[in-house]
């Protein structure tokens, strides 16, 4: 059973950058890895997805320009670059997998291991 860990949250003011980093227990080379995001109040929206085979990389359109999803080549960690981060950008940062390898960021169905999340917070 896969199991991904995320970390790199925290706060920052507007403007600012942060490192996401999500750790699986095993190489994801034959997965798809998606970066979601939850507000309070709001749905699970997908932020990016890379798929490891080909690299091919996805972005929700509010984060195109701004965010950079990428994979180490040790193959068991992937990470989402945020900068120019703006206050809509608030929320808790998941980081999913799923083996079919399959980049679908309005569904989150679609991925079946889950990490417990990293809080961002982008606030002055």
């Amino acid at each position: 059973q896969l199991q991904v860990v995320e970390s790199g949250g925290g706060l920052v003011q507007p403007g600012g950058s942060l490192r996401l980093s999500c750790k699986a227990s095993t190489s994801l080379d034959n997965y798809a890895i998606g970066w979601f995001r939850q507000a309070p109040g709001k749905e699970r929206e997908g932020v990016s997805c890379i798929v490891s085979r080909d690299e091919s990389t996805y972005y929700v359109d509010s984060v195109k320009g701004r965010f950079t999803i990428t994979r180490d080549n040790a193959g068991d960690m992937v990470y989402l670059q945020m900068t120019n981060l703006k206050p809509e950008d608030t929320g808790l940062y998941f980081c999913a997998a799923n083996p079919y390898r399959l980049c679908v960021l309005s569904d989150a169905d679609v991925f079946d291991f889950w990490g417990q999340g990293t809080q961002v917070t982008v606030s002055s």
